[in-house]
């Protein structure tokens, strides 16, 4: 189907550019609708949509994380280019313990679609990943986006809060928690703040309730000299690492930095875990 310049026209138009989804362009977005509509009518009625404000991987059904193809939809947040930092560190962290112990199990809390879980288990086949999202929804999506890639017998999904479900120790935690003021949440823009579930977002008053039990809470399912690997929001880097320092239980402390030099993305070894 050739696109239709009209409708171009009126995505351009209309175009609000997120910070968060750099890859998306009016250009972008029309040439992903083009492929999936069926008719020219359905290509229509999906511009409009889009310009309404869903968000395309609604659309689409689909969403791109570390160059995979996954499943997306309202029921839990669209993986973003930025959670590539967290995956990418976490793979490199994988690969190295992987090479030492032969195998590794990973826990990934807050697993939401379950792309950095899956991410992570595509690039390295000898690791076994455990998620858990307090979202039954967003466990339901895991789930799917597991039997889609076929990494069903590496990779299970469960509904509980952060460590709840588990009782066995990982060589890997990874987490892309909730990490926005609660204050906030209104303010952002309507593609997010009506569309994509607010549980995904919701960090508590000063955005970072979840960051802080994370890091109480990591060591006791961690083996020893193991890590932790975790996403973090603007401005937040600092006092996260700050607050590992003062723990006894991690060492070697590392930071991952955006293009522009933020830190997006903490990285911590465990010492000695807790009984």
């Amino acid at each position: 189907m050739i696109p239709d310049s009209a409708l171009l026209a009126r995505l351009r138009d209309s175009w609000i550019h997120l910070p968060d989804k750099p890859e998306e362009t009016a250009e972008y977005t029309m040439a992903a609708l083009t492929a999936f509509a069926s008719s020219e009518a359905q290509l229509h009625q999906l511009v409009e949509k889009r310009v309404s404000g869903v968000p395309l991987s609604h659309l689409t059904g689909r969403q791109k994380f570390m160059e995979i193809d996954m499943l997306a939809g309202p029921e839990a947040l669209i993986p973003r280019k930025e959670t590539e930092i967290l995956a990418r560190g976490a793979l490199q962290i994988l690969g190295d313990l992987v090479h030492d112990r032969g195998d590794a199990q990973v826990i990934d809390v807050c697993c939401g679609s379950g792309n950095v879980a899956l991410a992570l288990a595509t690039y390295e086949p000898r690791a076994h990943v455990l998620g858990s999202d307090l979202s039954p929804e967003a466990v339901s999506l895991a789930t799917r986006n597991a039997a889609y890639l076929g990494l069903q017998e590496r990779c299970q999904f469960t509904a509980g809060d952060l460590f709840a479900p588990f009782h066995a120790r990982a060589d890997l935690v990874t987490c892309n928690p909730p990490y926005i003021s609660s204050g906030k949440l209104e303010k952002m823009p309507p593609e997010i703040a009506n569309f994509e579930p607010k549980l995904a977002f919701d960090g508590g008053p000063f955005g970072i309730n979840i960051l802080a039990r994370l890091i109480r809470e990591a060591p006791r399912y961690l083996k020893p000299n193991s890590w932790l690997a975790f996403e973090v929001g603007l401005g937040q880097g600092r006092a996260m690492t700050k607050m590992l320092a003062r723990s006894p239980d991690y060492f070697a402390v590392e930071t991952l930095g955006d293009a522009s030099g933020e830190i997006r993305a903490v990285l911590a070894r465990t010492a000695v875990a807790r009984v």
